[in-house]
């Protein structure tokens, strides 16, 4: 049963040249206990659709449709979403080196966040804290609440973080790059740490690293250009990517030392663009007429994907 459901998202940007669209009826579902991943390249909507669901959006955007239902609610519909910010909806930001205050102790700022959403104070916010540290593999739990960020490593800062969501027992975990920063050691061990806490919370992944996806998510959604055009489980997803461009990032992976790398060829549009039909028939080896003129629904029942060929083939 999803705790969280993205209903057709609708979303755009007032910008000089007038409003264009950049969320194209958006959805996808969180369950407790596991990772969702949301993947594409850079600028295809990942991240500004997972901040719709905190409302943590620019002054220039505007949701122009759609629902977020969480526990039964639409959240585009409540007032008093500062009360889920971080008490129920905690998010990892992109960059761990610059999420925390270089003014103030890792503790005071965990102890901040502490009481705040869970409304305790004292002794028992401290040790709460100490735990939320120590459960994230923090050595020293209790002398590190006295350290300054710059005297974390980068992969103890992005822990700090997730400790923050760890101590408010939030109910969905927003997850937005949470390895990019990070070597390969450091990003194995953040997966690990996520992948043990998933039993108590809802992930969204954000990331365009299929390797990372393939080793960790139960559920992908690949996004382009503004439109989920393939969703399925990750073992169907890899097994059988139906959608071109699901195709060409997966052969865009290394897989041995002797193979060649693909690319896609040309870049993905901006919001600027106006593309009829699908959007990335511009840049599709299989692309037909049908393609330019109408856009493709998603079609399905649990593998879902958008392209005219899979539905004539």
């Amino acid at each position: 049963m999803p705790i969280l459901e993205v209903k057709n998202l609708n979303l755009g940007f007032n910008l000089e040249e007038g409003f264009c669209q950049a969320l194209f009826d958006v959805s996808y579902s969180l369950e407790k206990g596991k990772i969702h991943a949301l993947v594409g390249e850079s600028g295809c909507g990942k991240s500004i659709s997972a901040m719709s669901i905190l409302q943590l959006l620019p002054k220039t955007a505007k949701i122009t449709g759609g629902q977020i239902i969480y526990n039964g609610e639409d959240l585009l519909k409540n007032k008093n979403i500062n009360k889920l910010r971080g008490a129920k909806i905690a998010l990892i930001p992109q960059d761990p080196m610059t999420s925390l205050n270089p003014l103030y102790t890792v503790g005071d700022q965990l102890l901040e966040v502490i009481k705040i959403h869970q409304n305790l104070q004292g002794e028992k916010a401290y040790k709460k804290a100490v735990e939320a540290l120590d459960a994230v593999q923090i050595p020293c739990a209790s002398e590190r609440m006295k350290s300054y960020p710059h005297e974390f490593s980068g992969g103890m800062k992005q822990r700090a973080i997730i400790a923050m969501a760890l101590a408010c027992n939030a109910e969905i975990l927003i997850a937005d790059e949470p390895t990019t920063a990070l070597d390969v050691t450091i990003q194995a061990q953040i997966m690990n740490l996520l992948n043990e806490i998933k039993s108590k919370t809802a992930i969204l992944l954000i990331t365009h690293d299929l390797a990372l996806v393939g080793e960790n998510a139960d559920n992908i959604s690949v996004m382009y250009s503004g439109r989920i055009v393939e969703s399925a489980t990750s073992q169907d997803f890899f097994k059988n990517p139906l959608h071109p461009y699901s195709q060409a990032l997966l052969r865009s992976l290394p897989s041995n030392r002797d193979s060649i790398l693909e690319t896609i060829n040309g870049q993905p549009p901006s919001i600027q663009q106006k593309i009829s039909g699908c959007r990335f028939h511009p840049r599709c080896k299989e692309c037909e007429d049908i393609c330019k003129q109408n856009v493709p629904p998603l079609t399905g029942t649990e593998h879902l994907y958008a392209c005219y060929m899979r539905n004539i083939s």
